[in-house]
Formats: structure tokens, sequence, C-alpha cells
């Protein structure tokens, strides 16, 4: 983050100075912006490198930076309005319109302003990540013989290998399909599985991005509630009854967002359900690496206890490495693989060979277990952190579940409090949180925020951002009077 900071810092000050120069002329060397802003060569090729995205800045090699000339395009913009009445026309046709509400998605994605305590991210901050392991698994890989040629469409067998290992029996390598990451997996088995217009069973509440996918795949998502030991077998019978869905979605390991865990009693009840009602359950097992140091020992897979068929099980290696690392896997068994590896050879033909490489040095090397030794003692930290911050600044909200793994806390909000209104107020303040709507596929059962503590520098920050998110929820916008009691 400081790194990030800094280019967006040095950008800014060179777009003040611009007016300094007239068009085509040199800007100082990058030598004279090194030594005038005290930053690294690299801090300062990457600021020019945003100046020129932006048009603000030409480069030539051997020559320098200069400031770019206007630009004298001065063509019609257009009209694009009749777009909007052949969308609308296509959505009449449908029925369940495609069109996607990505928000719940995209603030998980978005780089908050320089400032920002970033409690919204969904990805390790970069001290967190093994950046050093990943850059040397990339230069092995790529010195590896035939690195850049063609891979096999399922991806590498050493690769499935180790994911199907990772599962347990049943589960063998010729079970798994390799994916550009979670998301892309969850796409296929989503496309796979259902039929444009019929309804998915979804954990309520649930992850947004799976919601986005449900709906542009055209399906209708059905809310099934879950308590603090997961969904509620009882009321996930009674939901494949009334819909007659064939699908249910959901997160046995650090549910996102409640942190719940599915335990070892609804577990076989959530197989047997699903097999009665001939349904497939797509398990999204997305924060198994990302244990707590306290959780003590894990549940397996539902896809190790499933013989039948029944799990399509997804993982991938991003959340605990880098949002950029995107290799995942899909693992299923009987003929419902071939309808999967249909689906993903014809979005995307196949995940590039390099970053298969890579994944697989990264995962052999012994820098792998110690990276994920060092995640886990420090995730336990800033959960403790944050968890210490909330009680003594913000004891209104309520904090159901402590989980031992995943990367996130979810709070509900009193009655009183606008969940709209404190989400502005917190970034108006300088802390970015996510509001809890977008996880909901139905009506809200009442206001929530979640609170990831991964994406941010360290435990300081967590504290700062605790005590800012303290002065946005006590905003008379957000309380509707005066404050709140202290």
């Amino acid at each position: 983050m400081q790194e990030r900071s800094s280019v967006a810092e040095l950008a800014n000050s060179l777009k003040r100075e611009l007016d300094r120069y007239s068009p085509g002329g040199k800007l100082p060397s990058s030598r004279a912006l090194v030594e005038r802003y005290r930053v690294s060569p690299v801090t300062v090729s990457r600021a020019l490198a945003q100046l020129v995205a932006e048009g603000l800045v030409v480069t030539r090699p051997g020559s320098g930076a200069f400031r770019a000339h206007p630009r004298t395009d001065t063509r019609p913009a257009g009209d694009t309005s009749w777009q909007e009445v052949t969308l609308s026309a296509d959505a009449a046709a449908e029925a369940v319109p495609r069109a996607v509400d990505a928000s719940g998605v995209l603030v998980t994605l978005a780089v908050p302003p320089t400032g920002v305590v970033e409690f919204n991210g969904g990805y390790l901050h970069a001290s967190l990540q093994p950046e050093r392991a990943m850059a040397a698994a990339l230069a092995r890989a790529g010195r590896r013989p035939g690195a850049w040629s063609r891979p096999p469409i399922d991806g590498l067998p050493e690769l499935r290998e180790w994911f199907a290992r990772s599962i347990g029996e049943p589960v063998g390598p010729a079970d798994v399909l390799v994916t550009a990451g979670g998301q892309s997996a969850l796409t296929t088995a989503l496309r796979a599985l259902a039929p444009p217009g019929s309804p998915v069973l979804v954990e309520s509440p649930t992850y947004p991005g799976m919601l986005a996918i449900a709906r542009a795949a055209g399906l209708r998502p059905v809310p099934v509630p879950l308590d603090a030991d997961g969904v509620r077998p009882g009321l996930l019978a009674a939901a494949f009854r009334a819909t007659g869905a064939r699908v249910f979605v959901c997160q046995p390991l650090f549910q996102n967002p409640t942190g719940a865990v599915l335990t070892s009693e609804r577990r076989p009840e959530v197989l047997r359900v699903a097999r009665e009602a001939g349904a497939f359950v797509i398990e999204d097992d997305f924060a198994r690496r990302l244990v707590h140091e306290d959780a003590g020992p894990l549940p397996r897979p539902l896809a190790a206890d499933d013989h039948d068929g029944v799990v399509v099980h997804v993982s991938s290696l991003t959340k605990a490495t880098s949002p950029s690392l995107r290799v995942g896997m899909l693992a299923a068994r009987g003929p419902v693989l071939e309808r999967l590896r249909a689906i993903h050879v014809v979005d995307t033909f196949f995940v590039p060979r390099p970053l298969q490489e890579a994944a697989l040095e990264l995962v052999g090397a012994p820098a792998w277990n110690r990276h994920l030794r060092a995640v886990t003692a420090e995730l336990k930290v800033r959960r403790d952190t944050m968890t210490a911050a909330l009680r003594l600044q913000l004891p209104h909200l309520a904090l159901p579940h402590i989980p031992s793994g995943g990367y996130h806390l979810w709070l509900r909000l009193p009655d009183t409090v606008d969940e709209s209104a404190l989400v502005a107020a917190a970034l108006r303040a300088d802390v970015a949180v996510a509001p809890g709507r977008p996880y909901f596929s139905a009506e809200p059962t009442a206001g929530h925020i979640r609170l990831s503590f991964a994406g941010v520098a360290g435990v300081g920050e967590i504290t700062e951002g605790v005590r800012r998110l303290r002065a946005a929820y006590e905003a008379d916008a957000v309380t509707g009077g005066p404050g709140l009691p202290r």
C-alpha cells in the first residue's frame, strides 16, 4: 500500500507542475525526479506511466518524458440512447432479466483514494502476500521446458493432482479442471447446472459475486437462511420442495459474510437433502487456506464425504496469495464433469500455461507452507485487534459470531441506524466499509456492514479505522439524532 500511495502522490505532484512546461516541453529526468522527491526509480517510472496513460505525458526512448500536446479531436460524442431501447426489449422477453447490479462486487475490488482505510477489501494486503515466493516461482516457471506451449485443456496433470490431494478421496486428478480463479469456476458451475430462468438456492446472506453470476446467467436466487452452525437443513429441504430447484450454492467453511462453519451434524444432512431432491451442491471452499491460528482441526470438504457425485467443489489459490494469481479448480464426479468441461473450454479455452506452471512452482516450494503459517498467525492477530477495537469504540454494533478463519467480521446495526448513511459517512471519515444489502438476495433482516481486516497495512491501521468509523457512526445523518450514547 505504501508503494501504491507514493506512486499516486508523485503522479499528482507532477500533474500540478505540468503547467510550467509548454506542450512538447521536456520534463526533468527520472534521476532528477528521484532526487527531488526522494522516491525510488520504480515509483518514478510508475508515476510517469500513469500520466502517459492519462494522455498528459509522452515518453521517447533515450530522450525522456515530455508534456503531451493538447488533444484536438472534436468528433461528436455520438448518440447511444438507442441501446436503452434495445436492452430493455431484450429484458422483456427474458423469464429472469440478466441486468446485473455489480455494486457488491465492485466495492471489494475498487481501490480507495489515498489515505482511506480499506475495510472493504477482499484480498490480502501486499504485506501479507508471498511476493518474493511468487516472483521466484514465476521466474522458475518461465524456464521450464514448454512453459509457453499450449497446456492440456483440463490443466497441468501435476497441478490437478495437487488440487485433488487438497480435497482427499474419493476425488482424484481425473475429476479436476483447472480454472482461472474461483469466480470463473463458479460461473462455469452455475451455467452448467442451471438453465436460464430456473431457481438456484443460496445461503442468506451470501457472497455478492455469486449472486451477480446467477443473475447474469438469468437464474433466480432463492435465499435459505443460516445461523451460527451453517445452513439449516430443514429450511433447505423446504426450499427444494417449494421451488423445484436443482442447485444449492454454499460456503460450508468460514462462510462469507457471516464466518459460520457448517457443523458435523448438519453436513451429512445437507448432502442427504440434496441427494433426495436430485440436486447438486456447489461447494465454494474459498477460505480453507485463510484459517486462523486458534481454529483447531478443520472439517474436510463436503466433496470428501460425497460418494454419489452430489458435490461440485470450487476452490482457488487467489485468496491466500494475490488477486492476480487467478488459478482455481472445479472438481466433480460423474457425467456432470463433461458438461463442466465443455462450458469451461467454450468460455476460456484453457488457463495460460505460464500461470499454471508458476502456481505449481509456488505450492511445491518450502516457502509455501511458511507463507501459510505466517498468514494463519497474522489473521488471528488482526481479527483480535479489530474485535477489541469494536467492543471498545462501537459496542452498539452486534457481533454475533467471531470466526476462526476468513478475513472479515459481520456486524449487525441497531434498528435506529441507516446502513447507507453509515457507509457514506464512513467514507467521508476516510474509512471504506462494505454495506450489508448486496449480500442478501431478498429483503435483508436488518442493516449490516462487513469489515475486512486483511486488506489493511497492519494493526495500527485497524485501530485507526475503527476510530474513524466511530466518528462516522455518531453523525446526525446516520443516527437520526444528536449522536449515540457513549
